[in-house]
């Protein structure tokens, strides 16, 4: 009851037998089928340069997207974009627009943030706060970029982890792109998400 629990780590040297037991860790009974294409998986991602042992909310839904044999998300992502100003006094002002299409309607909504995450965060839970309004509870706490090894200079290969909260506990996800902040909504759209699955909605 107060102990330590063993937490099943998922990587690129993952075997059937991990990626099976980390499914019933997170609930889930894979079959074979699925557990060879959820391996393969992994470790296609991995060699691109996601790491799932940070980030096992991003595993979490590439094992609900295997199991289903689709992507199944809250959202649908029509396009998003961020522009950021510096002011002739100074000021460094991020703005970032989204368009996205959840519950049957279209939702264009504009965020402002102290830098290009921060406002793409604050643009789309305007858009979705008004559908769930569960997502206020949720924050992003912590915010990690690495370049990747093998690749120089600022067209890189960028890693992004988020860490987000809903003041119960957290999760973390992964996004991975040559652009930071295309690496960074990817990893964004996946915490709002898993938010909106531990609020107890399931995809439509």
């Amino acid at each position: 009851a107060v102990g330590n629990d063993m937490r099943m780590l998922v990587s690129d040297m993952a075997g059937r037998a991990s990626v099976e037991l980390k499914g019933r860790e997170l609930g889930y009974e894979l079959d074979a089928a699925n557990t060879k294409a959820l391996v393969a998986r992994v470790k296609d991602l991995e060699s691109k340069g996601f790491t799932f042992e940070a980030a096992d909310a991003s595993f979490e839904l590439l094992l609900r997207d295997t199991v289903h044999g689709e992507r199944r998300r809250h959202f649908e992502v029509e396009s998003w974009r961020v522009i950021v100003e510096h002011t002739k006094g100074g000021e460094l002002v991020s703005e970032a627009t989204v368009k996205l299409h959840a519950k049957g309607e279209r939702i264009v909504a504009t965020g402002e943030g102290n830098g290009p995450v921060n406002a793409l965060d604050k643009a789309v839970r305007l858009a979705l706060e008004r559908l769930y309004p569960e997502l206020a509870r949720v924050e992003l706490v912590d915010y990690k970029v690495r370049i990747l090894e093998g690749t120089h200079g600022t067209g890189a290969i960028t890693r992004v982890l988020i860490t987000s909260s809903d003041d119960t506990t957290e999760w973390a996800t992964v996004g991975v792109a040559e652009n930071i902040i295309d690496a960074s909504w990817q990893a964004l759209e996946q915490a709002v998400t898993y938010g909106l699955l531990r609020a107890g909605h399931e995809p439509s």
